[in-house]
């Protein structure tokens, strides 16, 4: 899953796509080192992040799809977004195949009823706060316990709601300590509980750069070796900048779990 970000203030600077020319020059690039998902989104999440109106957000979302949509018309795609009318307007005039919502639905009430109504798959994301509030909220009695119960108490309000396709997300990074993030890592075997697919979204954090004392442009390696722990624990699909890495490491990891012909088969 490829991170297309289409604000100019998103936190990993190579990742930003906030002109036509450039998304689908971006675009292109990570389809051939093999992207099978491309998550768009135009609202920054980090901490300290500008506010954006929704206009402002549709406005960028609609460039972003239409340049993309150019390139490959075909391809899966995801909306970032936490605005339930944002999700709307970027399912049923963009042509977005899903949902993929950081709040988990806790900064629109709206949001799920826009799940079930256009019946796309959702990406329930575990956050606490929003994203300038999030990191004084992580007062948690056991991480791994806390997270899992609140994905599944939503989880089991968009099952009532006749919603059928939900990935989960643990949140790395959102509302979680440096020592909680690794925590949920160590754990991750955990969200096997809630009998959804797993995503997993690493790509250069603070988790790694603060560890490391480098930038999230050097924290390319970190995130490779998070990416193997999390696919040996029963990640389904990795939330990533860097496609080409996240696809070799995706091969060798397939190759050493006794996958090694299908790994082959992908590669």
């Amino acid at each position: 899953m490829w991170i297309a970000n289409v604000p100019p203030d998103s936190f990993n600077g190579g990742s930003r796509t906030d002109d036509s020319v450039s998304v689908a020059h971006r675009v292109k690039k990570m389809i051939e080192d093999g992207a099978d998902w491309i998550d768009i989104g135009a609202y920054s999440s980090r901490p300290g992040a500008l506010e954006v109106t929704a206009e402002e957000e549709i406005r960028r979302l609609r460039v972003g799809m239409e340049a993309l949509r150019k390139v490959d018309s075909d391809i899966f795609v995801s909306v970032d977004t936490f605005r339930a009318e944002v999700a709307r307007i970027a399912v049923t005039e963009l042509g977005a195949d899903m949902i993929n919502d950081i709040s988990g639905g806790s900064l629109d009430p709206g949001m799920f009823a826009v799940v079930a109504e256009t019946g796309v798959p959702y990406v329930l994301m575990h956050m606490r706060g929003t994203p300038s509030s999030m990191q004084t909220m992580t007062d948690y009695a056991d991480v791994t316990a806390d997270v899992v119960a609140d994905l599944r108490v939503k989880l089991s309000r968009l099952r009532a709601m006749g919603v059928a396709d939900v990935v989960i997300d643990p949140g790395f990074g959102f509302a979680k300590t440096l020592e909680q993030n690794y925590t949920l890592m160590r754990e991750l075997d955990m969200f096997g509980l809630l009998d959804c697919p797993l995503l997993v979204g690493v790509s250069r954090k603070s988790m790694i750069y603060r560890l490391t004392g480098k930038t999230p442009e050097e924290s390319l390696c970190g995130t490779v070796a998070l990416n193997a722990l999390a696919l040996e624990r029963g990640a389904a699909f990795l939330r990533v900048h860097d496609v080409a890495a996240a696809y070799d490491t995706r091969a060798v990891v397939a190759a050493t779990m006794n996958n090694f012909k299908q790994a082959i088969i992908q590669s």
